[in-house]
């Protein structure tokens, strides 16, 4: 098993992609850090994992960089850290013009800053041992902008910025970097989401409800890990809308103004 005795650890953990990721790890041999804000749910999880006794809850603010300070600490007292999975994040429902600047600081302090914050963390540790792995849960969205998510697309854009620059600087030390590119995946990302005025969006799109199952979108992405893949993309037709970006964008734009429109 590729990651038996490998420490793992996935922010976002409490549900959606990040719980069926700590199930896909932890199937196959890894301990398990789980993080989150809510800690009865991330008990929820430990408690459903293979050996649950093997795996640790540490709660985990990415808004609140004292938190993102506390937890690193912890997590690295206790030994290296062998996968980071950057998983944490919200989503947005709301038009550009519409949504208050609040919300689209809030959506880059969460999905951008909270989480280069800890890979800063995290990261020079696997450089300075020679060995490591960070996973970066980005979306579709990362590589074009679907109406109503400007400030979402926002901070997934720059998380390939950062993490594709941090690849290149890190691989001559033995640390690899993974991005994952999920569409629409069977989770509760839409009821979660901010509103123009910062409030849960609270209900669950069509496409989320019809979308892949969070249970193999995680066996595609720890695979992609395993073979130390750059970049994957993982969902259904929608994953198609990155090959349009580069090859026809124009044909992209008239599918999304109708989208847009609709």
């Amino acid at each position: 098993m590729y990651f038996d005795g490998q420490t793992v650890w996935i922010t976002g953990a409490s549900a959606g992609i990040g719980e069926a990721l700590a199930h896909e790890f932890a199937r196959r041999g890894a301990r398990i850090i789980l993080s989150a804000r809510r800690e009865s749910e991330l008990e929820r999880v430990r408690k459903d994992l293979p050996n649950p006794a093997n795996h640790r809850v540490v709660v985990l603010d990415l808004e609140d960089g004292a938190s993102i300070n506390g937890a690193a600490q912890q997590v690295l007292a206790d030994g290296p850290v062998d996968v980071l999975v950057n998983n944490g994040g919200l989503s947005q429902r709301a038009n550009a013009l519409d949504t208050d600047l609040s919300v689209d600081r809030r959506l880059m302090e969460v999905n951008y800053f909270g989480t280069i914050a800890l890979t800063k963390l995290v990261v020079p540790k696997m450089v300075t041992r020679g060995s490591g792995h960070v996973l970066v849960i980005s979306s579709v969205a990362g590589k074009l902008g679907a109406p109503q998510r400007s400030a979402y697309a926002a901070s997934k854009h720059a998380l390939h910025g950062f993490f594709d620059v941090l690849r290149a600087e890190v691989y001559d030390n033995g640390v690899f970097v993974t991005i994952a590119c999920p569409g629409y995946i069977r989770t509760d990302i839409s009821r979660n989401a901010l509103t123009a005025d910062g409030h849960r969006y609270e209900q669950m799109d069509d496409n989320q409800r019809n979308g892949m199952d969070p249970d193999a979108c995680a066996r595609e992405i720890v695979d992609a890990v395993r073979k130390r893949k750059a970049e994957i993309y993982v969902g259904g037709r929608e994953t198609l809308g990155v090959y349009l970006k580069r090859f026809t964008p124009n044909l992209l734009n008239r599918i999304l103004r109708k989208a847009a429109n609709a």
